[in-house]
């Protein structure tokens, strides 16, 4: 089913990459944040922060920050180099990762299969860019465009998805209204199966009505009401990484369905003349924003990203999320990074931070250098 939504009738084009002197202009002007003092001993501040950091922790006390994440799981066709970088950068935090490549969907590893093929979790700030695309298509918003976000502040797309601007996506929310967002967000695969014959996996949950707390402004911010997956949100990032295609994703699990795999297309999104405004996000993101742990500074890769954080209380715990892709220039691998826990340290700028063990592992492998990928696979385009 061709992606033809929208008043631009989308047409493909490719997208524009930033160069890598601009990049050098932007990490020149990257300043360091100054942490705010301390409150002094025995004050009131102090004790209310001491009471607020109790309850963090107590909050959702049977959900465990830490595990042994990878312990169930059947790796027997993974990508050894990839799995055994993403086993490592995520350590001991209970979550999953799961890495795909972009430019044909197979599933390079899943860490944490349970988790990773559930019910799934509510997106929090991941929602955004999948926001961003609708209001862009629907002319809600150019990238210039300056929305206000507080009493004596605006910001455009570029530094509202670089900070994860609430009030900003709230506002994108509203103008749009639940329909256009909900089209929009089914186009991109949210609320339907990721996978290609993959009888494990769930296809998480999009509401039919704007949910009863904060309706389409706070799911277009939150992503509240919705369940996603790391399938899912995998799948989206190798679309922005590939210029609009979304492939269904493949897991061959045996030498037969190995050596016969061929990418299938799911849909071609044709987005790929908005899409250079969503990248600018994602980078600034990664340069200077919340998901600036992610970025390898021993190597030449750029990645982008989007961090999520908030709290899951359907399945009550602290969510961080991260989605991601790299090489910016040259696309290798899509990431969906996920964290539960009951400490605020499960955070989506620590999901971030363990996108970029991932990346740095990998660049140390010499796998942005590889030429990993099979030749002359024909690509089955299997509609809907």
């Amino acid at each position: 089913m061709e992606f033809a939504a929208g008043p631009k009738g989308w047409k493909m084009t490719k997208a524009t990459q930033l160069g890598k002197g601009a990049l050098a202009v932007v990490l020149t002007a990257i300043t360091a944040v100054s942490v705010p003092a301390a409150p002094r001993a025995g004050g009131k501040s102090a004790v209310r922060s001491t009471h607020r950091s109790s309850a963090s922790r107590s909050r959702y006390r049977g959900v465990p920050t830490f595990a042994d994440s990878s312990s169930a799981d059947v790796t027997t066709f993974d990508d050894p180099i990839v799995r055994a970088a993403a086993v490592e950068a995520l350590g001991r935090y209970n979550g999953a990762v799961v890495a795909v490549d972009p430019n044909t969907g197979r599933i390079l590893t899943v860490v944490n299969q349970k988790i990773a093929f559930g019910d799934g979790y509510i997106p929090c700030s991941t929602i955004k860019p999948a926001i961003a695309i609708a209001a862009l298509e629907e002319n809600v918003i150019t990238r210039d465009t300056m929305l206000k976000v507080g009493r004596r502040k605006y910001m455009n797309l570029t530094e509202a998805m670089a900070h994860s601007n609430n009030n900003f996506f709230e506002e994108l929310g509203r103008r749009m209204g639940f329909e256009t967002v909900s089209k929009y967000a089914r186009l991109l695969g949210i609320g339907e199966l990721a996978g290609y014959n993959l009888p494990e996996e769930h296809p998480g949950a999009f509401p039919a009505v704007p949910p009863a707390f904060g309706g389409v402004g706070r799911m277009s911010s939150y992503g509240e009401g919705i369940q996603i997956t790391p399938l899912q949100l995998a799948s989206l990032a190798a679309a922005f990484a590939n210029g609009g295609t979304l492939y269904y994703l493949q897991y061959p699990r045996t030498e037969e369905e190995k050596e016969a795999f061929t990418p299938r297309v799911k849909r071609e999104l044709n987005i790929a003349p908005i899409l250079p405004e969503i990248r600018e996000g994602m980078l600034a993101a990664v340069l200077y924003g919340t998901g600036k742990s992610s970025f390898d500074r021993g190597g030449d890769e750029m990645p982008l990203g989007k961090t999520g954080t908030c709290d899951d209380h359907t399945t009550p715990s602290h969510i961080g999320w991260f989605l991601t892709y790299a090489d910016d220039a040259h696309p290798r691998i899509a990431l969906a990074v996920l964290l539960r826990g009951n400490t605020r340290r499960v955070k989506g700028p620590t999901a971030a931070q363990i996108a970029g063990r991932i990346y740095r592992k990998l660049r140390e492998q010499n796998y942005f250098a590889t030429d990993t990928h099979p030749g002359n696979l024909s690509v089955l385009n299997s509609g809907n």
